[in-house]
């Protein structure tokens, strides 16, 4: 399989399918047959038929059935390791684990995990393999099933930087040591069950906290840097691998944003909103699953400390005159206004729980993210939202939408159309993909991209729980 980069690289990323343009699926499932299915969860086989009774858009309940499990079916490799459960959960078209994407991806199962032995080994096992890779490197943010391995993926193999075996990808991204802690903290909550956080736990937190400190740069540059030949400027970091001049403020820097592009100022707006969250939530399980006071005073303490750089340095405004969050800055106070489809993102951050979806700043942020005042937002003839660099301009990320739609699901009208969008940017697939073109989505990116998959099929369930009306009338 070509991966994604080399189709990038080569101007062949696109996969077009004019075929399937305009004419009706037969709704058969696209599921594998079930001796075929990596994992199986009766709990999840349960809930796919439960939200699929309230779903009465045929199209719509199709989808759900493909997406929902697509992470189950596809990806999850199960097996032992010390004598424990061990889950490596590869991000579906790349053979790799990426952090951000493998915690993302079993989100949606959360909630069935108390009543499902099953699904409590899976995330066992995946809370301790985060664990190991973040031990072996807190900078890196994809990593190989085999820790002694050399990577294989084409575009990482000359890249300048300390690339260790078990390595995939070396970007450094705060949200790639957010995601665990927030997967870590979200099932303990499910469950109550506190098996997971073993030592080996721990010193993967402690390891996240003195990343975290490092890349403050109070006293110097720290140890990351990376520099990557490329025709894409959003592929390496400039000033010899370190990116663009800071002042020391107390926030995190971030080489990469959660689209794995560079950051143009690396103080990454969301990204430490999304850290201040994560580590609060860390205290909380540090107390509650070791009573380790210590771990949880120190994440506290960073938390504040961010926290309080936010509010002093994470806000700018916009011509004219509205106050927003800024997606990054510098310290010097030059600021950037955009927004990415990735998540963390600017509108991501009530999803996230970084912010009330009611607060007047983010609702604005909000607003303004979702309109021209965004140079990566777009409209057009079937799809209008979000999209990056990443993948370039007039091309919109489904997942934006379902941010979206999470972030107001308390307006019917929009969640319709909402809904409506992402049934129709599925080019009769069946399943999300990574970006679609705004007016033909039968042109678009990853036609294996798992966490997009399960997204979609978290708002469903969400929707079948806070809006069952307007999953039953939607036809």
């Amino acid at each position: 399989m070509i991966d994604r980069r080399t189709l990038l690289g080569s101007g062949l990323a696109w996969a077009a399918t004019p075929a399937l343009a305009g004419t009706t699926p037969d709704f058969t499932s696209k599921r594998p047959a079930p001796a075929d299915r990596r994992f199986v969860s009766k709990a999840v086989e349960r809930e796919i038929a439960r939200v699929s009774r309230q779903i009465a858009d045929p199209k719509l309940r199709w989808m759900f059935g493909n997406c929902y499990p697509n992470t189950l079916d596809t990806t999850v490799k199960m097996g032992v390791a010390d004598g424990k459960p061990d889950a490596f959960v590869i991000t579906g078209d790349i053979d790799a684990l990426w952090l951000r994407d493998s915690s993302a991806q079993v989100r949606p199962y959360l909630h069935l995990a108390k009543d499902d032995a099953d699904l409590r080994r899976l995330y066992h096992g995946l809370i301790a393999r985060q664990a190991r890779c973040i031990l072996l490197d807190p900078y890196a943010n994809a990593f190989l099933e085999d820790p002694n391995a050399r990577t294989k993926l084409s575009w990482a193999l000359a890249d300048k930087t300390d690339m260790k075996p078990g390595v995939a990808e070396r970007k450094w991204e705060i949200d790639s040591l957010c995601y665990p802690i927030r997967l870590a903290h979200d099932y303990w909550k499910a469950t109550g069950d506190v098996t997971p956080f073993d030592a080996q736990w721990a010193d993967s937190t402690r390891a996240i906290l003195r990343t975290f400190r490092e890349q403050q740069r109070k006293h110097s540059p720290g140890p990351y840097r990376f520099l990557r030949s490329s025709d894409r400027p959003t592929e390496t970091l400039m000033l010899d691998g370190y990116g663009a001049p800071t002042r020391p403020i107390g926030l995190i820097h971030s080489g990469f944003r959660p689209s794995d592009d560079a950051c143009v100022y690396p103080f990454l707006i969301p990204a430490n909103y999304f850290a201040v969250t994560a580590l609060r939530e860390l205290a909380a399980l540090a107390m509650a699953a070791r009573s380790d006071a210590a771990l949880a005073n120190e994440a506290m303490s960073l938390a504040g400390e961010i926290a309080a750089a936010l509010r002093e340095y994470g806000t700018m405004r916009l011509r004219d005159g509205r106050e927003v969050i800024a997606y990054e800055v510098d310290g010097f106070g030059n600021a950037i206004f955009m927004d990415d489809a990735n998540v963390p993102s600017l509108s991501s951050l009530a999803y996230l729980r970084c912010f009330d979806r009611n607060d007047p700043l983010w609702q604005r942020t909000a607003v303004a993210a979702w309109s021209d005042a965004n140079p990566y937002w777009s409209s057009g003839k079937v799809v209008e939202g979000i999209g990056g660099p990443h993948v370039g301009l007039g091309h919109i990320w489904p997942m934006s939408l379902i941010m979206r739609a999470f972030s107001q699901d308390h307006d019917p009208r929009m969640l319709r159309n909402i809904l409506r969008m992402l049934s129709n940017s599925d080019a009769n697939t069946g399943f999300i993909h990574e970006a679609v073109d705004q007016d033909n989505p039968a042109t678009f990116t990853r036609d294996w991209f798992a966490w997009a998959n399960g997204l979609f099929g978290e708002l469903l369930v969400h929707l079948a729980a806070t809006q069952p009306k307007l999953l039953e009338e939607m036809l």
